[in-house]
C-alpha cells in the first residue's frame, strides 16, 4: 500500500483575504516505509498531515491511498490511524477498554475487542495494564496504551503528529525505539510530524523538510545532513547546526578557489568548486565537528572570544563570539579551552560548503561528509 500526495494546496480564510498553509506539496511515500515530516513551528506540517487524514479538505491537489482517490473521502472511510501529540485516554476507561474502544465503535463483538487489545498490549509490552486506568500509568505507559489503541485500529497506514512532544529526555528515546519495533513488525507506511530534527534523523527512511507550507528538500537522513540543498536546510538539519560566515569569491581556477572572509583569504582545493565565479558573493558553511579550535589566537585561521564551555559526554561544544556572530566546535573534553579567552579557530576544507548569499542556494561543497554515529 502506497501513498502519493500531489500539487496540494491548502488555505485558511482570514480577516485579509487568505492565508495558505501548504503549497504544492508532492509526496509519495512507499509499502512499509517510514517517513519525517519536519520543519520550524507554522511551516504546515500538520496541516499536511490532517488533509491525509481527511481532518482537512484540500483547497487544491489530490491524496491517492493504495490506489484510491480519496480527496474527499471522510476521514473514517480512510482506514488510516492517527496519534496526536495529546495522548487522550478516556480516564474513566480500563487501558484495555481504551485500546479497544475504536473496535467497539465498529461494532466488533466483545470477546473479538478482548482478543485484539490483548495482542496489542503485547506488542507494547504492557499486557499487566490492561485492567488499570490511565490515572495509574506513568507518561510513557499512558503513551504505549495510546500506541497500542492506534495498532489495534489495523489500518493501512500510521500517522503520527509530534506524538512524543510532550515526554521528557529519557522518555522520548524509549518510546522512539518501541515505534521504530512496532513499524518494523507491521510494516505500514508511517508519517511522522516532528519539529525535532533529531527525531527524524534517527527514525526515518526519508524525512520531507517543510518551510512556509512548501517543501524545501527531501531525501535520507545522510542525504539531507551531507548535501543539503539551501542555507535553511543546512542549517536546520544537525545538531548543533552549522556554521555560516559569508565571504567573497576572488578567484577560480583548475586547481583551487580562493574565498576571502573578513579580510582573510581561504584558498580551497579544486574539489569543491561548484558553479561560482570570481566576485560572487558567497555564505560559506561548515558542520562544528569540523572545526579545530587552539587556545591562543595564532594557530587558526580566524579569531574570536569562547564564550561557553558545555560539556557533552567525551566532547566538548565550545561557543565562539565573533562581530560576525558566534561560531560553534564540537572538540575532545582533553582540549585546554577557558571560557573568556581569546581563541583562534580553523575547519576542515573538505566539509566545507558554499551557497549563493542571495538565492541561499547550495552552489558548491567539499568531500561528502557523514553523520556522526
Amino acid at each position: 500500500m502506497t501513498i502519493s500526495i500531489t500539487s496540494l494546496r491548502k488555505e485558511f480564510p482570514v480577516s485579509s483575504g487568505v492565508e495558505v498553509a501548504v503549497d504544492d506539496i508532492n509526496m509519495s511515500i512507499e509499502e512499509g516505509e517510514f517517513i519525517s515530516v519536519v520543519g520550524p513551528s507554522g511551516c504546515g506540517k500538520t496541516t499536511t498531515l490532517r488533509c491525509i487524514a481527511g481532518l482537512e479538505t484540500p483547497t487544491s491537489g489530490e491524496i491517492v491511498i493504495g490506489g484510491e482517490d480519496v480527496t474527499d473521502i471522510p476521514a473514517n472511510k480512510r482506514k488510516l490511524a492517527m496519534m496526536f501529540q495529546n495522548i487522550a485516554l478516556y480516564p474513566h476507561m480500563t487501558v484495555e477498554e481504551n485500546i479497544s474502544y475504536p473496535l467497539k465503535i465498529r461494532g466488533v463483538s466483545r470477546k473479538e475487542q478482548h482478543q485484539q487489545a490483548k495482542e496489542a498490549a503485547e506488542i507494547m509490552q504492557i499486557p499487566e495494564l490492561l485492567e488499570k486506568h490511565p490515572g495509574e500509568l506513568s507518561g510513557g505507559q499512558r503513551q504505549r496504551a495510546a500506541l497500542a489503541r492506534t495498532i489495534v485500529q489495523d489500518p493501512e497506514a500510521f500517522l503520527m503528529d509530534e506524538p512524543l512532544s510532550d515526554l521528557d529526555a529519557k522518555l522520548k528515546v524509549e518510546i522512539r525505539k518501541e515505534i521504530q519495533r512496532v513499524h518494523k513488525r507491521v510494516e505500514r507506511p508511517t508519517i511522522y510530524v516532528t519539529h525535532d530534527q533529531e527525531e527524524a534523523m534517527t527514525m526515518s527512511d526519508r524525512i520531507f523538510v517543510l518551510n512556509d507550507g512548501q517543501i524545501e528538500q527531501r531525501g535520507t537522513p545522510d542525504e539531507l545532513y551531507s548535501e543539503p540543498k539551501n542555507v535553511f536546510v543546512a542549517g536546520f538539519i544537525g545538531n548543533p547546526s552549522m556554521n555560516f560566515l559569508d565571504g567573497k569569491v576572488v578567484d577560480v581556477n583548475r586547481d583551487s578557489i580562493s574565498i576571502t572572509v573578513e579580510g582573510t583569504q581561504f584558498d580551497f582545493p579544486a574539489h569543491i568548486v561548484g558553479d561560482v565565479s570570481a566576485g560572487d558573493e558567497v555564505v560559506i558553511g561548515f558542520r562544528p565537528e569540523i572545526v579545530n579550535v587552539y587556545p591562543d589566537t595564532e594557530q587558526g585561521d580566524l579569531t574570536g572570544d569562547l564564550s561557553l564551555v558545555e560539556r557533552i559526554g567525551d566532547r566538548v561544544l565550545a561557543t565562539i563570539d565573533r562581530p560576525s556572530g558566534e561560531v560553534r566546535a564540537t572538540v575532545s573534553a582533553d582540549n585546554p579551552l577557558d571560557e573568556g579567552e581569546p581563541v583562534s579557530f580553523s575547519f576542515d576544507y573538505s566539509g566545507l560548503h558554499v551557497f549563493d548569499r542571495r538565492t541561499e542556494e547550495s552552489i558548491a561543497r567539499g568531500t561528502k561528509p557523514r553523520m556522526n554515529a
